[in-house]
């Protein structure tokens, strides 16, 4: 499909890439019988140069193909990684533009019927990963947090009031994706956006009971935190599984800071603050695992217009836990919401949150993040943290989307996560719906690896 030129401009092809127009030309020369084998080669090598060189350019709301250069060779699934590592940058810049929206007016905040915030960004990431998901890999399913009845609702609500649909949240949701796709924005209408949204929802998504190969997205985990501000950490989580057990992973924390000396101090903020956001530089993390391959991560631009590079700030680089290995000196996240008291550990394991040197010295301090559990994991395979714990106490099962990226980034930084009771965490024990686990012992446990034992035992 041909787009118009803008005058003395190229031609922005966002949905095709060197890839997809190979595959294109192969096919339409070789349909040929006109032409001899070394004629038809001559000519398929010349024009794809033409195109790639003259047409194929980046649009201003496109990040190009991200270059894994850890990977080595031809590794299995680095298709995948790649088009995970880009589809998650466009999402977190997805999520700075809107945040930046909802600061500057009210509106575009739902609650959900367990009673946590639900935004234009969390609909607009979801739609966003299935749709580029489903372009690029479309016999693999998608198990995501969101379906589309809340916003069908509030659709249903504005024509009742005889509300224009353009003020909905579907139009606002479907403005976030039309600016951050690589699909072009007049294909994309209130039924495509709702469908692809519940691609992932629980109505749709059923699976065969023998493991199978799926994603898993969490559009943002740590909504509170998202609406909080600058400060906060949030993170978008995806992972793709295989056999119950996720073999690649990405996570994008668009106020991941890269200097740990004020991160405690900018979390601890983010925990009581709502911070303006306008003062801050739009840079943030991706953080990428492969199994096999280790974890890594980069600094990430999150510009929001006029991006016409990858986006990219850094290398990447090598990410390993920390090598501590004495809970007295470990740095310990715990759920939101939660005290150390509370925890069946407490009473063995004093803690504090005070920082080191002010009388604490022997006692693991509690590290505040806010909010979810992803960027608890970010901290220990970035080794900010040692250990994250978790009990999972008024329902048996946690969703998989919370916990299935960051445990490959976990594992392939070196570190261990497994129930309280040591079992191994099993993707795939929802039989049908794959969205849900149940850790073993009452809890789920990440840590450095060396710290595992010590505290499956107090446990």
């Amino acid at each position: 499909m041909r787009r118009k030129q803008t005058p003395g401009a190229k031609c922005q092809a966002d949905n095709y890439n060197e890839e997809h127009m190979s595959a294109i030309i192969a096919s339409m020369f070789h349909q040929s019988s006109s032409h001899s084998p070394n004629q038809v080669n001559y000519m398929y090598v010349h024009t794809l140069s033409y195109i790639t060189a003259n047409i194929l350019v980046p649009s201003p709301n496109r990040v190009r193909r991200s270059e894994l250069s850890f990977l080595a060779g031809n590794v299995n699934y680095r298709r995948e990684l790649e088009a995970a590592v880009d589809v998650v940058h466009k999402a977190c810049r997805l999520c700075v533009k809107v945040q930046t929206q909802l600061f500057q007016k009210d509106g575009g905040i739902l609650e959900k019927s367990d009673h946590t915030p639900v935004t234009v960004a969390d609909f607009g990431v979801q739609a966003l990963v299935s749709m580029e998901l489903a372009r690029l890999f479309p016999s693999i399913p998608l198990v995501a947090e969101e379906d589309s009845s809340q916003l069908l609702l509030d659709l249903e609500t504005s024509h009742q009031n005889g509300n224009n649909a353009s003020n909905s949240l579907v139009e606002a949701v479907t403005n976030a994706v039309a600016n951050s796709s690589s699909l072009q924005p007049d294909l994309l209408n209130y039924d495509e956006l709702l469908k692809a949204i519940d691609r992932g929802g629980k109505e749709t998504t059923s699976l065969e009971e023998e493991p199978a190969t799926y994603w898993v997205l969490d559009p943002i985990d740590g909504t509170r935190g998202f609406l909080r501000g600058r400060m906060a950490l949030y993170v978008v989580g995806l992972a793709l599984v295989v056999e119950g057990r996720p073999i690649l992973g990405v996570m994008g924390c668009p106020n991941w800071d890269t200097d740990s000396t004020y991160l405690p101090e900018n979390l601890a903020r983010g925990m009581t603050n709502k911070n303006e956001i306008s003062d801050f530089p739009r840079t943030g993390a991706i953080m990428a695992a492969c199994y096999g391959y280790g974890t890594w991560m980069k600094r990430i631009s999150l510009n929001t217009v006029n991006v016409d590079v990858d986006g990219s700030c850094d290398d990447w680089i090598s990410c390993s836990v920390d090598k501590c290995n004495s809970l007295q000196e470990a740095r310990i996240c715990i759920a939101d919401r939660v005290t150390w008291e509370l925890l069946p550990l407490s009473n063995a394991l004093p803690a504090t949150s005070a920082p080191k040197g002010f009388g604490e010295r022997w006692k693991p301090t509690i590290i505040p993040t806010c909010c979810g559990s992803l960027c608890k994991y970010f901290m220990v395979a970035t080794g900010r943290a040692s250990v994250f714990l978790l009990q999972v106490k008024i329902q048996p099962s946690v969703k998989v989307w919370d916990h299935a990226v960051g445990m490959i980034c976990v594992s392939e930084a070196g570190g261990e996560v497994t129930g309280w009771d040591g079992s191994e965490m099993f993707l795939a024990s929802d039989d049908v719906g794959r969205r849900s686990i149940t850790p073993g012992g009452g809890g789920i446990l990440v840590t450095n690896g060396t710290l595992h034992n010590q505290l499956l035992d107090m446990i």
